[in-house]
């Protein structure tokens, strides 16, 4: 039933926000910042179409967390082609950006100037329509007052990785790895880069947004979904990401927190790991097969992308699928039929 809604109503759902945020763009003076917001639309539609499945929660309003979900991660993924793809290095610069994605999560709060240390700024108001979107959708969810200092607390923690990771090469393995370390004593058990790849998650606050629908959701409701969101579900969606891109960013001379691991027997290894623990910490959770479906879905989605079949990834990517159980291989093949269509 899940699979069924995602396909049939959610999927077209995020194709109309996306396409509203794409007319948007065409408001923009500057050609720059119009290329990387189409690009980041164009190449990483995935994020929100993955994320989007939050929005089948049950008790949610699937539109409304539907459109917060598409205009959160369009930020994301807005903001990492600014940081990324463009000659600008500065970590002020980055910062200032960045507060887009916290203040999107503070509805009550005033907004920054985004721009304010970046060469380019004419986008026509897109950015903070962006984030006036996600706080309008946050003001209709009924608990959100419940999860707003975790939501606000994992968005710091994405905007920090996010500064750091996008600095030089020759300072920001140093900076991610100090700004990491204090936290590890909370998380045992996890290297700094898989702490990081955790950080990296928009899947905690997208769960948030889906039980702060309800209006009878509990802080212990929410403090054992962040148990086991926080690290394990989260870690292996960006070990999963930085796993297919292993080659692609090394080429680019990309961070990439996989390449940390002394060879590929230590990268299954500990990928399996995130995969039971994830598992078994969902299983203590209301609603466990959804969060289930979730993880054989992350599976699924990245594993079947062709990036995940490069040398000896090929065979790992189908140890790493068949870890995760009979559904998630079957999700594996319904995804590698949907790109085939150009559907994901």
């Amino acid at each position: 039933m899940i699979i069924q809604k995602l396909l049939f109503y959610v999927l077209p759902r995020v194709d109309d926000e996306l396409a509203m945020w794409i007319r948007e763009i065409r408001e923009f003076d500057s050609d720059e910042l119009a290329h990387q917001a189409m690009s980041s639309i164009k190449l990483k539609k995935f994020h929100c179409q993955g994320g989007s499945v939050y929005s089948l929660y049950p008790g949610c309003n699937t539109d409304t967390i539907v459109e917060l979900i598409v205009a959160l991660q369009t930020i994301s993924d807005y903001l990492d082609n600014l940081c990324d793809r463009t000659e600008v290095k500065e970590e002020r610069a980055f910062r200032q950006l960045h507060l887009a994605f916290t203040e999107a999560l503070e509805p009550d709060n005033n907004m920054s100037d985004y721009y304010l240390y970046y060469p380019l700024k004419e986008d026509g108001g897109y950015l903070n329509k962006l984030v006036n979107k996600c706080r309008l959708c946050i003001k209709i969810l009924p608990s959100y007052n419940l999860v707003k200092e975790h939501t606000v607390r994992l968005g710091r923690l994405y905007s920090d990785l996010q500064v750091y990771k996008h600095l030089p090469l020759d300072i920001r393995e140093k900076k991610v790895m100090e700004w990491s370390i204090p936290y590890l004593k909370d998380y045992d058990g996890i290297s700094s880069w898989e702490f990081a790849a955790a950080a990296g998650s928009t899947l905690a606050i997208f769960m948030l947004f889906a039980i702060a629908s309800d209006d009878k959701c509990s802080g212990q409701d929410i403090a054992k979904i962040l148990e086991a969101y926080f690290p394990w579900v989260c870690g292996l969606h960006i070990l999963l990401d930085y796993y297919i891109d292993l080659k692609e960013d090394k080429e680019w001379g990309d961070l990439n927190f996989v390449s940390y691991y002394s060879n590929m027997e230590e990268c299954e290894s500990r990928l399996k790991l995130f995969i039971r623990n994830a598992i078994e910490g969902i299983s203590k959770l209301d609603n466990s097969i959804f969060h289930l479906t979730v993880i054989q879905g992350l599976l699924a989605l990245y594993l079947s992308d062709p990036k995940a079949e490069y040398g000896k990834q090929a065979a790992i990517s189908r140890r790493l699928v068949k870890s995760g159980g009979s559904m998630a291989n079957f999700l594996w093949r319904m995804c590698w039929y949907l790109r085939k269509k150009g559907v994901v």
